[in-house]
């Protein structure tokens, strides 16, 4: 399919309303007012069983926070709201975490903030890395639950009265950043401290921010843009060692993942899904997939093919950055020995294929590899490098 088409299906996939959808959510979606009673759920924890409303009543407040393993303004509060938990449970507060989201509402270029997407299989590994020892439950399969609340994004919170009456419902705080030092107005922590004082919440309701909920009849509309990527033409250009050499050492704002491999090359043929994948999943964010084909010039068709099939042509983002950076595309056919690629590239390349390095924007390698590489730690270097948060990276946890 030529570009510009494939250009105008991701435009077009983008700018449709999701079906069944109004205004980018569920028609029968709640406005949950403050004085309404909070709403029954009976839903599946990462806890391995149900939980029903009933189980969070009795105490002096109940927060309902909805929240995602996707999000970066999930991420954001993550510190803070075990933290709030270890505070405030002492004092009769009840909080449960709940997941809107259904992973077919979500594109996958939007899952590059985090090292999981928002299925249910991998809410424990999530809650886990965050040491979270509160509930967290998954509303993912019908969406019920958000509909009956009114989730509007993630995070959205709602914070209830004895008498499990809302009294507060937006967002967590003010920041959106991981930096507690960006925190100047703790919105919900404020609700929670006025009804334990029998005092009126002084601001009732705030805008959430976050992204927003991820509704199953968004499927039709991250599909256009799925199929998008797999239309997006396959251009291979040779490359060689001066030509490497310079690519290399050029100044970008970008991480850069190289692949090293060959269609004769087995392994390489295997991981080469999980190279594309990482590609689609930082596509809204300054990462390139640079890959080097150690088969003859001659084979160019071959290689070419084989790009299509893998549908790895170069998407309208990354095709707009490899410009700027006066390329015509990331997929090359290496002209030269391997002696000469491991000069040009990386001196300690041991000479197997596949061979993978993730270079940091100033040259700096975050990772190597010979061999298959594992998806999960390419990601997580590159995310701990470009942040997972909004703002600026994070001191140390």
């Amino acid at each position: 399919m030529p570009l510009f088409l494939a250009s105008l299906l991701l435009l077009v996939g983008a700018l449709l309303p999701a079906q069944g959808l109004v205004d980018g959510h569920p028609a029968d979606i709640r406005n949950l007012a403050i004085g309404d009673k909070a709403p029954d759920f009976d839903l599946p924890g990462i806890s391995g069983r149900n939980h029903k409303l009933a189980e969070y009543a009795g105490g002096e407040v109940l927060v309902v926070l909805f929240t995602s393993n996707h999000c970066p303004t999930s991420h954001s509060i993550e510190r803070r709201l075990q933290r709030f938990w270890q505070a405030y449970k002492p004092k009769g507060v009840r909080l449960v975490a709940i997941n809107p989201n259904h992973p077919d509402g979500l594109s996958r270029d939007e899952l590059g903030f985090g090292d999981f997407g928002d299925s249910f299989e991998e809410m424990r590994p999530y809650a886990e890395k965050n040491g979270w020892t509160f509930d967290y439950l998954y509303d993912g399969e019908t969406q019920s639950t958000a509909r009956a609340y009114g989730c509007l994004a993630t995070p959205h919170v709602f914070v209830f009265d004895r008498e499990l009456r809302l009294r507060y419902k937006g967002r967590w705080d003010d920041s959106g950043q991981l930096d507690d030092a960006t925190v100047k107005t703790q919105d919900a922590v404020n609700a929670v401290d006025a009804l334990l004082a029998g005092k009126p919440v002084p601001v009732p309701v705030t805008r959430p921010m976050g992204c927003s909920t991820k509704w199953r009849e968004k499927k039709a509309q991250t599909a256009q843009v799925h199929a998008a990527w797999a239309a997006a033409p396959v251009v291979v250009e040779r490359i060689d060692a001066a030509g490497l050499a310079k690519l290399r050492a050029a100044k970008t704002d970008r991480v850069r993942v190289y692949n090293v491999w060959a269609t004769w090359c087995a392994p390489c043929v295997q991981e080469f899904p999980d190279l594309v994948a990482i590609s689609r999943q930082f596509d809204m964010r300054n990462v390139d997939l640079i890959t080097l084909s150690m088969d003859k010039p001659a084979d160019e068709a071959k290689v070419s093919a084989f790009l299509a099939k893998q549908q790895a042509g170069v998407s309208r983002r990354g095709l707009s950055a490899a410009k700027n950076e006066g390329r015509a595309t990331n997929h090359f056919i290496f002209t030269g020995t391997a002696d000469e690629l491991a000069a040009a590239l990386d001196p300690e390349m041991p000479g197997p294929i596949p061979h993978t390095l993730v270079v940091a924007p100033d040259g700096r390698i975050l990772l190597r590899h010979t061999g298959v590489v594992d998806r999960l730690k390419v990601v997580g270097v590159i995310l701990d490098e470009i942040n997972r948060f909004y703002g600026p990276r994070p001191a140390a946890r």
